[in-house]
């Protein structure tokens, strides 16, 4: 079986996480607000705002991260492209 070159791979563990994490924080924001609902007696106006604030926060921290890793990878391919015109210039 011909495997796909690491280059290639997709990082399952990384998203696989980010599926766990996401999945985690926005039940535990949910149940947070059931139990308001709950101790107060109101609408589930608190299940919705939690699970919508718990939403925001996890698209914010997906959105900083993503742009944390395309910031790195711009900087690899910045100094890739530096140190192959240094090799021409040397050579």
């Amino acid at each position: 079986m011909i495997r796909p070159s690491q280059q290639n791979r997709v990082n399952t563990e990384d998203s696989l996480g980010l599926g766990i994490e996401a999945a985690v924080v926005i039940a535990l924001f949910f149940g947070a607000g059931y139990g308001l609902d709950r101790l107060f007696g109101t609408t589930p106006l608190f299940m919705v705002g939690f699970s919508i604030l718990g939403a925001i926060g996890l698209f914010a921290k997906f959105k900083y991260r993503y742009e944390d890793r395309m910031d790195e990878h711009e900087a690899n391919r910045v100094a890739a492209r530096q140190n192959s015109v240094n090799k021409s210039k040397a050579a």
